[in-house]
């Protein structure tokens, strides 16, 4: 079973989705907004998004742009626009599938099963990945957990692969250009996406900007995560 986060702005569909996802025994939370779900998937893990794209605070493709800058969590795109060219632009831009309205319960279970599998399947593939030690700091990307001196900590998605990224290079300054293109899977972006991302990174491993311990930025160039006492990157 699955953990869904609904988002959509109709209360009659809302309610009915809600409805159907709980009796097929997923765990649902839902909200109506696009920023209500950019705080959603920021700190809580989902394993599939239904997206609406009629939503009244964003667009619902500026609301999946966003998304896709925070998480990789699947999303299923729910939309009254059946015009081809606009489904074709939604793909692209990081969707993992769609839905005409009005659509079946029926049909919604299936798509949902497909990329569920298709999520699955992908985590599964490759060989095990060995455990990423950097000072007190532990890596698990096979498990896609991570601990400080021990204790578990508690990361997004997202957080997780950029913490897992600098990781595997420690003392290296990655390019905000290479975080942005292997991290987010983007070729350009906004700073502010990677900036924010440290920030909440650096709150969870007991840090700040300004007495950094495992997260040094060197400032108009990169990144680096270095062990406590390795220094700041010069």
């Amino acid at each position: 079973m699955a953990s869904v986060l609904v988002v959509e702005d109709d209360q009659f569909v809302r309610s009915a989705l809600i409805r159907h996802l709980t009796d097929a025994s997923h765990t649902v939370r839902s909200v109506g907004t696009a920023l209500e779900a950019l705080r959603e998937v920021a700190h809580l893990r989902f394993d599939v998004v239904i997206l609406d794209l009629g939503l009244p605070d964003l667009d619902g493709s500026e609301a999946l742009k966003m998304l896709r800058g925070i998480t990789d969590v699947p999303v299923i795109v729910a939309t009254a626009r059946d015009d081809e060219t606009e489904i074709v632009r939604l793909l692209n831009a990081g969707a993992d599938d769609y839905l005409t309205k009005p659509f079946s319960v029926e049909h919604l279970s299936a798509r949902m099963a497909a990329v569920l599998r298709r999520a699955r399947s992908g985590a599964a593939e490759g060989e095990p990945t060995p455990m990423i030690r950097v000072g007190g700091l532990t890596v698990d990307p096979l498990r896609r957990q991570a601990e400080l001196d021990g204790a578990r900590l508690d990361l997004t998605r997202r957080e997780f692969d950029l913490l897992a990224f600098l990781a595997r290079r420690p003392g290296v300054v990655v390019p905000r250009k290479e975080l942005l293109a292997e991290v987010w899977q983007q070729s350009y972006g906004d700073d502010q996406t990677i900036d924010v991302h440290l920030s909440w990174l650096r709150r969870k491993l007991g840090e700040t900007a300004a007495s950094p311990r495992y997260l040094h930025t060197l400032r108009g160039v990169g990144v680096k995560l270095d062990p406590p006492g390795a220094g700041a990157p010069r």
